[in-house]
């Protein structure tokens, strides 16, 4: 059977949010050694140099171009990617995971205001009841253990989530033109410019050997090259082919895969409260999705 550019499109965001499901916890457990920034360097430095030998002759692009891959660098990379690894620093990886999908809603108001996208009530209603779970596990610790440090961990999961859909909509209408591969190479080798001044401030108090250990490089090298390059190739051309506001459905499946790996890898703890707000989360998903409508099964093998 041969796949439709759009099926195809689905089925690279359903390999791209089951990888970066599985590298929260991974790289909760690398920054148990290596600082963020110095992490978030190497990750997108070592991302464009394996990436480079496939996009050397596909690199000439317009100036006007740059600035808008610039501008989507650090909306995507610096402040998603940092956000997120500060916050994973003080807070669960399980968190980071459900707050991510908090992501539609605001794809949706955006992708409305921005990208005049139409959106069916079925959509709207069963995106809002996911909130509402969404909003229990930003609440979990206040149940579990009452207020501690990791609420702010959550506030950035929030910072990293409006990030990643600023990046979503502004990719929708930068580059639409550009080769998926010719934007994801700009964009890791602009986050690692951006992130090495950082690098090098976190390299004053930690020596490179001593902070690489073998969690470390795992997660570094997990991170440039099934996080970064196949995931954001995979996101990249997902986002291009289908819209904006149906690319934030599949962010449901991070926490699954999230869950799947943090327990065992991480030893963390999955609650009452925890799974209240995932029932809702996924109520609302059947509900927007209609007998399955988004279902990532149903699109790839629909005639």
């Amino acid at each position: 059977m041969r796949l439709s550019k759009y099926q195809l499109a689905i089925l690279a965001l359903i390999t791209t949010n089951i990888i970066w499901g599985a590298s929260i916890p991974i790289f909760k457990w690398s920054l148990e050694s290596m600082p963020p920034f110095t992490f978030a360097f190497l990750r997108f430095f070592f991302a464009s140099l394996f990436l480079l030998p496939f996009t050397v002759h596909k690199l000439k692009i317009s100036r006007r171009d740059l600035v808008s891959l610039f501008v989507l660098a650090i909306v995507g990379f610096v402040f998603q990617i940092g956000f997120l690894l500060l916050g994973l620093s003080i807070s669960s990886s399980i968190n980071s995971a459900i707050i991510l999908t908090s992501a539609p809603v605001f794809l949706i108001i955006g992708s409305t205001f921005f990208l005049k996208e139409r959106l069916s009530q079925r959509i709207i209603v069963g995106t809002l009841i996911s909130l509402a779970g969404v909003v229990v596990i930003i609440l979990r610790p206040v149940f579990d253990k009452g207020l501690d440090g990791t609420i702010i961990g959550n506030v950035l999961f929030v910072f990293s989530t409006l990030s990643l859909v600023g990046y979503s909509i502004l990719l929708k209408n930068f580059v639409t033109h550009l080769k998926t591969i010719t934007i994801t190479w700009y964009l890791f080798a602009f986050a690692a410019l951006i992130f090495f001044p950082f690098f090098l401030m976190e390299s004053t108090q930690h020596q490179l050997k001593q902070i690489l250990t073998p969690e470390a490089t795992f997660g570094v090298l997990f991170g440039a090259i099934f996080t970064s390059i196949i995931g954001y190739l995979g996101y990249n051309y997902g986002i291009k082919t289908i819209k904006a506001s149906e690319v934030g459905l599949f962010l449901y499946v991070d926490p699954i895969v999230t869950g799947l790996v943090a327990v065992p890898l991480l030893h963390e703890k999955i609650t009452q409260i925890f799974l209240l707000g995932a029932m809702l989360v996924f109520v609302g998903i059947f509900i927007a999705e209609r007998r399955i409508h988004y279902h990532p099964i149903n699109k790839i093998f629909k005639p």
